[in-house]
C-alpha cells in the first residue's frame, strides 16, 4: 500500500512540474495606432493565431498578453480597419502597430440573417446594419430615433421618447409584426406585446451596433416576425473598456407654438474594466428629459368604436364635435335616439307597475290625433291629456278609469317629463342632430414631463479561452405617451430585464426574464370622459339639454320666445350646461357643479382621483400592469461541434417562454388571477456553398406552438449568387406567422367614454358579452347606416359573423442584389411580393346592452360597442421594393441615399387593416467624417409621401412632410473629447407620423463627448 502511494506521489510531482513548466510564460505588450492620424486604437481584438487565446486595447490603444513560447504571430482586427498579423520574437520591448483603415464598402459583418456572423454584403436577404461609428455621427438625437435613416425602415412617433420601428408596412405606435431583440432577448413589455421604443434596454454608450432584418423571419425567430426583426447588441466590457460619457443639451417648442420654448437634456455613461483575464465588468446610466411634443390636432373626427374618420366642422358649429386630441367629447348622444330612449323606458316603466294595462305612447299618440297633432302644442294641448274625456269613459280595473291612472301622482311626473322628448321626437324638432360632451385638451390631461433613466450592468466570467458566462441586468423607467385605442399617459413605467447566459463559439444557452409595472399609467381620454361626469354627470347634462331643447324649439313655434337658428340654440345651452346652476329657460337649478377649468384646484382634485382610480372601477382611468415573461433558449453549430463545418453548416436551436399576465382585471380579463401563456419552439438550418463558393444554399424550418393555438411550421429557402466578386444576387422564399397577441386573446378594457370595449378574441369573450346568444352583435358599418335612417327601419343591420381565430401567415417572396461598382459605389436593392392568410382585423360590433333588440343599437345610450380581432376571410398582398446607395466622392465624402415603397392590395371593403405605410419615401445625406482638421458632418433629409392612416384611435390621410437633421462635429487632436451641434427637423416644420399622436416639431442641441 505504501509502494502505491509512493508512486501516486511521484506520478502527482510530475504533472505538477510538468505544470509549472508549462506555466512558464512571457509577456508581450504594446500600441496599436491609426495609420493615418497616428491615434491610439481602443477594442482591437488581440488573438493568438490558430488559437482563442487573446486580450484587446485598453482605451490608450494598448494591450498585453502572455504567450507560453516565442516566436508567435498576433492577429489583430477591428471593424473599419484591414486586419493585421505581427510576428513577435522578442517580448522585451513593446511593439508598435500602425493600423490600416479599410476604406472597402460593404465589410461590415452581421448576424441577424443566419444567426451565424457573414458580411452583410453576401445575406441571403435584406439586411440593415447601424454600426456604434455610425451613432456617434447619427445627427437624430437618439441612435433609436436614427434608425428612420435607414432603407426601408419606417418610425411612428408617440412621444418624444416612445418611438417605434417598423418595415414593410404596418406603421402604428406599438407593433406586433416586428420582432426587439436586446443582446438576444425578446424587448417586449409582456402587457402590451411589443417594445416600448428603447425605453428599456441599451443606452447609447454601450450600443455596438443594431441589425435590422426586413420581412418575415419567423423561421429563425418565432412568432410576432411577420415584418421584420431588430437585433441591438452591447459592447463586451472585455473588449471596450473605461469611463466614457456623453452630456447633451438641447433646446425645443423654439417657436411657441405649443409651448414656450423648453429645455433637452440627454446625459449617458458608461464604464467598464477587465478585472484580469478572467473577469470583466461593465455599469452603464443614461437620462432622458423634456417637455414632450404635443397631441394638439383639434379637428372633428366621427367615430363608432374602432371605426373613425376625419370630418369637416367644430365647436362652434357642429354640436357633435369630437375633437382628435380633445377628450371627453366622445360621450355623446343621437337626440332622436335619446328621446326615444326616455320615452320607451317611461312606456316600460308605466307598464310594469299597471300590470301592462297602460300603454303611455299609444295613449299620446290617440290623444294628439284626436286634437289635429299640433306641430308647437300649447301647454293647453299639453294639459289636456290629462283629462281627455275618451279617457275617462275606459276602465282599467273596477272603478278605476285611464284618468284616474294617468293622473295619479306616481306616475304622473315620469309622464310630464317624458312630454318633450315625445314632441321633439314627433315633431322632428331634433333633425336626427347628435350632441356631444365638451372635451377638454390633451395638454391639460396628459403628463408631459417626458423623463426615460436606463441603468444596466454586467458581469463576465471567462471560464476558459473558448467559454464565456455573463449575468445582465437592465433597468428602465420613465414618463412618456402611447398611442392606441387611447392616448395612454405611460407614468413612472418600469421594466427590469435579467439574463443569465453561457457562450462559446459554436454553442449559448439563455435564460432571462422582464418583469414590468405600470406605475402610475393611466388613460388621458378616460379623464377627460370622467371630470365631465365629476362635474356634472351625463345622466343630468344630456335629459336637462335634450328636453330644454324641445321645449324652447316648442315655445319659438308658439311665438312665445324670439325666434333663433338651432346652432345658436345649441351654443346657448351648451354653455348653460357647462357654466350655469341655474337653467335660464326654466328656471330650475341644474344639478350637479360648473364646468372645472384646467388649473383649478376642483379640475386638480378630480383628475388625481381620476388618475389614481384603477379603469375597472367607476370614474378610474388607472391601469394596473406586472405582467412577467420567462424565456430560455439554446442553440448548437452541429457542424463545428461534430467536425464536419467543411460539408455544411448546421445550426439548431430551442426556445420556451411563459407570458404571466397580471392586470388585476385593468386590461386582461384575470379578476380571478394571472393568466399564462406558454409558448415552445425549435428551429434547425442548413447551409451549403457549391460551384467554388459561387452558389451558397441555406434552408431552414422552424415549428412554434402556443397554449390556445394549433402549432406553425414556417420554413425559408435562400440562396445567394456571387455574379462577380463583391457582388451578389439573392433570392428567398420566406414564411413567417403570429400568434394573436395576448392582448388580442384576452383584453377587456373600456375605452372612450361610454360602452366602448376592446375584448378578446377566444370563443369564452362571445359567450361572455352573449354574442352568440341573446345579445347578438351587428357591423358597425351596419349601425352607421342604421343610425342615420329611422328607428323602425332596422332592415340595415347587418350580423356580424364571429369565427374562432387562427394564426397569421405570410408567404413572402424576395430578389435582391448588394454589390460593389467600381469601388467607390455600393447598391443595395430588393423587391418582395407576400400573402397574407388568415390576416388578423379588428372587428367593430355593436349589440343591445340589455334586452338585445334591434333598436336598441340605435342610440348609445342603450348599446355597447365591441371591437375584437378577427381573421380576414380573403388573401391579402402586399408588394414592395427599395434600393439604397452609398458612394465615396472625394476626399472621404459619403454621398448616401435611398427611396422605398411598399404597397397593401386586396383588401376587402371595411376591413381595418393597419397597414399605414406611405406609398413612396426616401432619405438622402452626405458626411465626412473628417472634412476639415478633424471636424466632421452629418446631413440627411427624409421625405414620405401623403399616407392614409387608419389607427383604433382615428383614422385619415396624413400629409407627405420632409425633414432635415444635421450635425457638425469636432474631435480636438490628442484628446478623447468630442464636440457636437447638430438639431432633427431643423426647419421645424412640424409633422405627424400618425393621428392622435403629437405633432413633431424641432431640436437643437449641443453635446460633450469622452471618449466615444
Amino acid at each position: 500500500m505504501r509502494k502505491s502511494y509512493r508512486y501516486l506521489a511521484a506520478w502527482l510531482m510530475a504533472v505538477l512540474f510538468s505544470i509549472a513548466a508549462n506555466a512558464q510564460t512571457v509577456t508581450v505588450s504594446g500600441t496599436v495606432r491609426n495609420e493615418s492620424s497616428k491615434e491610439s486604437v481602443p477594442s482591437v481584438s488581440v488573438r493568438i493565431k490558430g488559437t482563442e487565446q487573446g486580450t484587446y486595447t485598453d482605451p490608450n490603444g494598448e494591450f498585453s498578453l502572455k504567450v507560453t513560447k516565442l516566436p508567435v504571430t498576433l492577429v489583430f482586427t477591428s471593424i473599419g480597419y484591414l486586419d493585421q498579423e505581427v510576428t513577435v520574437s522578442d517580448a522585451s520591448k513593446p511593439i508598435s502597430v500602425d493600423f490600416k483603415v479599410n476604406n472597402a464598402l460593404g465589410q461590415e459583418v452581421v448576424i441577424a440573417a443566419t444567426r451565424a456572423p457573414q458580411r452583410i454584403i453576401e445575406s441571403p436577404v435584406t439586411v440593415e446594419r447601424m454600426s456604434s461609428s455610425a451613432i456617434r455621427s447619427n445627427p437624430a438625437a437618439t441612435y433609436y430615433e436614427g434608425l428612420a435613416n435607414l432603407k426601408g425602415v419606417d418610425v411612428h412617433t408617440a412621444s418624444l421618447t416612445f418611438r417605434t420601428v417598423t418595415t414593410r408596412g404596418f406603421v402604428s405606435s406599438g407593433n406586433t409584426r416586428l420582432n426587439q431583440l436586446v443582446d438576444g432577448m425578446d424587448n417586449q413589455a409582456p402587457g402590451l406585446n411589443f417594445a416600448v421604443s428603447s425605453i428599456v434596454g441599451l443606452t447609447e454608450q454601450d450600443v455596438d451596433n443594431i441589425e435590422i432584418l426586413s420581412g418575415a423571419s419567423s423561421a429563425l425567430y418565432g412568432s410576432g416576425g411577420m415584418n421584420g426583426t431588430v437585433l441591438i447588441s452591447s459592447k463586451n466590457p472585455f473588449k471596450y473598456q473605461g469611463l466614457s460619457y456623453n452630456i447633451k443639451q438641447g433646446i425645443m417648442h423654439v417657436d411657441g407654438k405649443q409651448r414656450s420654448a423648453a429645455p433637452y437634456y440627454n446625459w449617458s455613461m458608461r464604464y467598464a474594466k477587465a478585472i484580469n483575464d478572467k473577469w470583466a465588468f461593465k455599469i452603464t446610466g443614461e437620462l432622458t428629459k423634456g417637455n414632450d411634443w404635443q397631441a394638439d390636432d383639434y379637428r372633428n373626427k366621427q367615430q363608432l368604436g374602432i371605426l373613425s374618420s376625419v370630418v369637416g366642422g367644430n365647436r362652434t358649429n357642429d354640436p357633435n364635435f369630437n375633437g382628435i386630441n380633445q377628450y371627453g367629447d366622445e360621450t355623446n348622444f343621437n337626440m332622436d335616439a335619446f328621446s326615444f330612449y326616455i320615452q320607451d323606458q317611461t312606456r316600460r316603466g308605466i307598464l310594469a307597475q299597471t300590470g301592462n294595462g297602460v300603454d303611455i305612447v299609444n295613449l299620446l299618440n290617440t290623444y294628439y290625433g284626436a286634437i289635429g297633432n299640433p306641430t308647437y302644442p300649447t301647454n293647453a294641448q299639453r294639459d289636456g291629456f290629462y283629462t281627455f274625456a275618451p279617457f275617462g269613459a275606459i276602465n282599467v280595473a273596477p272603478g278605476v278609469t285611464l284618468l284616474n291612472v294617468l293622473n295619479n301622482p306616481a306616475l304622473k311626473p315620469a309622464i310630464d317629463q317624458m312630454f318633450p322628448a315625445y314632441n321633439g321626437l314627433k315633431n322632428g324638432y331634433y333633425r336626427n342632430t347628435s350632441v356631444s360632451r365638451t372635451g377638454y385638451n390633451e395638454k391639460d390631461l396628459v403628463d408631459y414631463n417626458t423623463l426615460n433613466v436606463k441603468l444596466t450592468g454586467a458581469l463576465h466570467w471567462k471560464i476558459t479561452d473558448k467559454i464565456e458566462a455573463s449575468w445582465n441586468t437592465y433597468f428602465g423607467t420613465g414618463t412618456t405617451v402611447y398611442t392606441g385605442a387611447n392616448r395612454y399617459s405611460l407614468r413612472g413605467f418600469k421594466m427590469a430585464q435579467h439574463k443569465l447566459e453561457v457562450k462559446a463559439n459554436n454553442w449559448m444557452l439563455r435564460g432571462y426574464t422582464i418583469q414590468e409595472n405600470a406605475g402610475d399609467s393611466y388613460i388621458g381620454d378616460a379623464v377627460g370622459s370622467f371630470m365631465n361626469e365629476a362635474y356634472r354627470p351625463s345622466s343630468v347634462w344630456f335629459p336637462t339639454y335634450l328636453l330644454t331643447f324641445s321645449e324652447v324649439r316648442r315655445a319659438m313655434g308658439q311665438g312665445l320666445v324670439p325666434t333663433q337658428s338651432d346652432i345658436t340654440l345649441h351654443n346657448s345651452l351648451r354653455d348653460v350646461l357647462d357654466y350655469a346652476t341655474i337653467n335660464p329657460y326654466n328656471g330650475l337649478a341644474i344639478p350637479g357643479s360648473p364646468r372645472f377649468l384646467p388649473g383649478t384646484p376642483q379640475f386638480n382634485a378630480a383628475a388625481k382621483q381620476i388618475k389614481s382610480t384603477p379603469v375597472n372601477k367607476p370614474g378610474g382611468s388607472k391601469f394596473l400592469d406586472k405582467s412577467d415573461l420567462w424565456a430560455g433558449e439554446g442553440q448548437l453549430n452541429l457542424s463545428d461541434a461534430l467536425h464536419f463545418s467543411d460539408k455544411v453548416e448546421v445550426i439548431a436551436g430551442a426556445q420556451w417562454k411563459q407570458w404571466v399576465m397580471n392586470s388585476q382585471g385593468t386590461i386582461f380579463a384575470d379578476t380571478t388571477g394571472p393568466i399564462k401563456i406558454n409558448e415552445i419552439g425549435g428551429y434547425v438550418q442548413l447551409k451549403k456553398k457549391f460551384l467554388n463558393d459561387v452558389l451558397t444554399l441555406i434552408a431552414s424550418g422552424r415549428y412554434d406552438k402556443q397554449t390556445n393555438f394549433e402549432g406553425k411550421f414556417t420554413p425559408r429557402v435562400a440562396a445567394v449568387i456571387r455574379v462577380a466578386k463583391d457582388n451578389n444576387i439573392r433570392l428567398s422564399y420566406q414564411t413567417s406567422y403570429r400568434f394573436p397577441s395576448n392582448q388580442n386573446q384576452y383584453i377587456s378594457l373600456r375605452i372612450g367614454g361610454q360602452s366602448s370595449y376592446l375584448i378578446g378574441c377566444l370563443p369564452e369573450f362571445q359567450s361572455f358579452y352573449k354574442l352568440n346568444s341573446t345579445k347578438i352583435g351587428y357591423t358597425a358599418a351596419s349601425v352607421t347606416a342604421y343610425r342615420a335612417g329611422t328607428i323602425a327601419d332596422s332592415s340595415r343591420l347587418v350580423v356580424a359573423n364571429y369565427k374562432e381565430v387562427v394564426p397569421e401567415t405570410v408567404k413572402s417572396y424576395e430578389i435582391g442584389y448588394k454589390g460593389i461598382i467600381g469601388k467607390r459605389l455600393l447598391v443595395d436593392a430588393y423587391f418582395y411580393y407576400s400573402k397574407y392568410d388568415n390576416f388578423l382585423i379588428a372587428e367593430a360590433v355593436v349589440q343591445g346592452a340589455t334586452t338585445g333588440f334591434k333598436y336598441e343599437t340605435y342610440s348609445n345610450f342603450s348599446s355597447n360597442s365591441l371591437s375584437y380581432t378577427q381573421n380576414s376571410a380573403r388573401t391579402v398582398k402586399s408588394t414592395g421594393w427599395g434600393i439604397g446607395i452609398e458612394y465615396k466622392v472625394i476626399q472621404n465624402f459619403m454621398l448616401y441615399g435611398n427611396l422605398f415603397s411598399d404597397v397593401l392590395r386586396d383588401v376587402a371593403p371595411g376591413e381595418v387593416t393597419f397597414f399605414n405605410a406611405p406609398k413612396y419615401r426616401y432619405n438622402i445625406g452626405v458626411r465626412n467624417d473628417n472634412v476639415c482638421k478633424n471636424i466632421g458632418f452629418n446631413i440627411v433629409m427624409r421625405w414620405q409621401d401623403n399616407n392614409y392612416y387608419e389607427g383604433t384611435f382615428v383614422s385619415g390621410t396624413l400629409p407627405y412632410f420632409a425633414s432635415v437633421d444635421a450635425q457638425v462635429t469636432y474631435k480636438p487632436k490628442g484628446t478623447k473629447s468630442t464636440f457636437r451641434v447638430g438639431g432633427t427637423n431643423l426647419g421645424n416644420n412640424y409633422y405627424r407620423t400618425g393621428y392622435g399622436s403629437p405633432a413633431v416639431g424641432g431640436l437643437y442641441y449641443l453635446s460633450y463627448g469622452y471618449n466615444l
